[in-house]
């Protein structure tokens, strides 16, 4: 994606970042992402994660199908690109923020151990910088790694 495109990278993860914070950002987050009807993975993956946030701000009518919908648009990028950590990230982060009884967080233990084994392969996990950086300070500070990952995955320069 060239950096003049909506869904160039860095653009879509400062929307990500965004919305996750803020409804209005989150709103708008939404709207750019239910555009996207190509397949690039990663892509989807953020259309998977907009959905998810406007899932949280929906009524309590719409939030289940609303993450139902981000279930599904994850299940695809994942498909394209079952070994893409940034895919895999973005799902892993909105599954760990689900509530347990919608059965919809399967993928967390999987989607983990893929997250940390690649992590300790960096720098040829095939993440950039920021991408590294996001993905580890999510896994270390939110407490989802063990106090022995944290400290090998501290050990890690990007």
């Amino acid at each position: 994606m060239s950096a003049t495109s909506p869904y160039h990278l860095p653009t879509l993860r400062r929307h990500y970042e965004q919305a996750a914070a803020d409804k209005a950002a989150g709103e708008k987050f939404y709207k750019l992402m239910a555009d996207y009807n190509d397949k690039d993975a990663v892509i989807l993956g953020y259309k998977g994660a907009a959905e998810a946030i406007r899932a949280r701000d929906a009524s309590m009518f719409n939030k289940l199908s609303y993450v139902q919908a981000a279930s599904r648009t994850f299940d695809q990028a994942v498909a394209l690109a079952p070994t893409n950590a940034e895919v895999r990230f973005l799902r892993f982060s909105v599954e760990t923020n689900l509530p347990s009884f919608l059965g919809l967080s399967q993928h967390v233990d999987e989607d983990r151990q893929l997250l940390v084994q690649t992590l300790l392969k960096h720098p040829q996990s095939g993440l950039d910088a920021e991408a590294f950086q996001t993905v580890r300070s999510f896994l270390v500070n939110r407490g989802h790694v063990s106090d022995e990952q944290a400290q090998q995955l501290s050990r890690i320069s990007s």
